[in-house]
């Protein structure tokens, strides 16, 4: 891991260099904003720390706070620490709000103060980045799973939560856009702030303006006292814009100046406000596609998407469905002190459904099977009835004859019993252990069984062998 040291002098520079390296981490100093930009491009993967100078000499055209904006906004997963020779206030507060981890003069720079630095801004991300601490701040927030495509999710909320860029949410109906941008604003240092959210499609276009900037006494007929607005309600924190791809042409170019200067006006009031705010905003639609139709303002776009977060379909992360079922029935049985649960072919079948509504549609199923079925094992059948639909038996692997009067009940079962575990033999590739496992039974009555129906599993074994041949 590279700490890199931007600082056209070089004595400085070697100084800070030193110090770092006695701490066991590797350096690379440079001396103009230049150099910086083009090493960061190309080794950004290999940089846990950027310590950069922000006045440099006369033959510079761009300063290290236009170097720290351009790495946040291109790397924002790189902590940045600004420091000064001529440490001002306006400096720090630029620095701070720009997304500088710390902002230190180099008049009180000591080898204390380095690895202060150090331990808190490196060691933070780097402890972060491990998919055991993604995982529990996912849960933490209600965002469960364990899929790759969970984690990659959860590393870009810490990431962009750190800094203050505006994020664009995308994603199909139900996948948790709304979750994802609270734990945005969780991961900020924006947290102990309000989260605001803005119900796009059900404000109507007529109090548009009065709902989101406020309105002052006598400005419109009703208004008979000064309202503050939504935006004056999320200073300091986050404003969550819900579905904006549902907002009308006319009304998107209201949102420039308090996204790019982050100043508002109360409806019938001649005076701006300056309003702290971090904007985060969310769709299910394809807002490129909007843009080439004249649907969407391509100015509003480049302002909301600084950064992107794209959430799969839960189709697109079939591995995350058993946790979330075993996260809601967990839930249910603490709020109403309960011990129920799905049975085996229950969970089996939850789980190889399409799901076109995602996680939100998935929970819904979950909790009216919890509250509505009486008893403790919820089965497959209960399960078709909350989604009304009937047992697909052919899926199930189950022949026609077995529904006419031609055997017996028993034999009937032990012939679909046998069907299935051949089935579960086949996708496990004729491993027991795991069969066993998807069949929600022991392996000595999995063994039971084969031995009692004559199972051959070698025969699925030699079947694998000779596709790979």
């Amino acid at each position: 891991m590279i700490v890199l040291i931007v600082d056209d002098n070089k004595d400085f520079s070697s100084t800070i260099a030193d110090i770092v390296s006695s701490y066991g981490y590797e350096t690379k100093t440079l001396q103009t904003t230049s150099e910086a930009i083009s090493f960061v491009n190309k080794f950004a993967k290999n940089i846990g720390l950027v310590m950069l100078d922000i006045e440099f000499g006369p033959s510079e055209t761009i300063d290290g706070l236009d170097v720290l904006e351009y790495i946040r906004k291109s790397f924002p997963s790189i902590p940045v620490v600004m420091i000064s020779g001529k440490g001002t206030i306006e400096s720090a507060v630029r620095a701070t709000k720009l997304g500088a981890v710390n902002f230190i003069e180099k008049s009180i720079v000591s080898k204390e103060k380095i690895k202060s630095v150090l331990e808190t801004s490196i060691a933070p991300v780097e402890k972060k980045s491990e998919a055991d601490d993604i995982r529990k701040f996912l849960t933490t927030n209600g965002i469960i799973g364990r899929s790759k495509a969970l984690l990659s999710i959860g590393d870009n909320i810490i990431k962009y939560g750190r800094t203050d860029l505006n994020v664009l949410i995308t994603g199909e109906t139900g996948t948790g856009k709304k979750l994802v941008a609270k734990a945005i604003h969780a991961a900020s240092r924006r947290v102990k702030h309000p989260f605001i959210t803005v119900d796009i499609p059900n404000i109507p276009k007529e109090l548009f303006q009065s709902e989101l900037f406020g309105h002052i006494r006598g400005s419109f007929s009703g208004a008979t006292e000064t309202k503050k607005g939504l935006f004056h309600e999320a200073n300091k924190g986050s404003i969550f814009l819900d579905e904006i791809g549902e907002m009308s042409l006319e009304l998107q170019s209201n949102l420039f100046i308090p996204i790019e200067e982050k100043v508002v006006r109360r409806v019938g009031s001649v005076q701006s406000e300056v309003v702290d705010i971090r904007f985060i905003s969310a769709t299910d639609m394809d807002l490129l596609k909007n843009m080439k139709e004249g649907r969407f303002r391509e100015q509003l776009y480049h302002r909301l998407r600084e950064c992107e977060i794209s959430i799969p379909s839960l189709a697109e992360r079939r591995e995350d469905i058993p946790d979330i079922i075993e996260f809601y029935v967990k839930k249910h049985n603490d709020d109403f002190q309960e011990s129920k649960f799905f049975s085996p072919s229950a969970n089996e079948f939850l789980c190889e459904q399409k799901w076109h509504g995602n996680v939100r549609e998935l929970a819904s199923v979950i909790r009216v099977a919890m509250q509505t079925v009486m008893h403790d094992r919820i089965e497959v059948s209960e399960i078709h009835k909350i989604l009304n639909t009937k047992p697909d038996y052919s899926k199930a692997g189950v022949a026609e004859e077995f529904l006419s009067d031609s055997r017996t009940l028993k034999e009937d079962l032990a012939e679909v019993d046998k069907k299935k575990i051949e089935s579960i033999l086949q996708k496990c590739n004729g491993n027991v252990s795991k069969s066993a496992a998807l069949l929600g039974i022991s392996r000595e009555t999995l063994h039971n069984k084969i031995r009692r129906y004559d199972i051959d599993v070698q025969l699925f074994r030699v079947k694998i062998r000779r596709k790979e041949e």
